[in-house]
């Protein structure tokens, strides 16, 4: 992997961990945590994808932005049901 796929990984990452913050209300984490929900998201949502007979990430494209975001909010939520105190 080249660094321009490293900064985009970055950049795609950090974009789409703060966009599933706010679809997951009161799970933001800070820039580096964005960049590492994202990632972490994007290979979830590819996985999410390929099981349902989609694509995953496919590169630095609105649709790769998709399945991270999509991948993001699972990884969002999968943390709240883990972290979540109990009452």
């Amino acid at each position: 992997m080249d660094a321009m796929g490293i900064i985009g990984w970055i950049v795609l990452g950090g974009l789409a961990g703060w966009i599933a913050s706010k679809f997951v209300a009161g799970e933001g984490k800070g820039l580096l945590g964005n960049i590492v929900v994202g990632i972490v998201g994007a290979l979830v949502g590819g996985w999410v994808f390929s099981l349902i007979g989609g694509s995953g990430v496919s590169g630095f494209n609105i649709w790769s932005f998709f399945v991270a975001v999509v991948g993001a909010v699972i990884v969002l939520f999968i943390w709240r049901l883990i972290t979540r105190k109990k009452a």
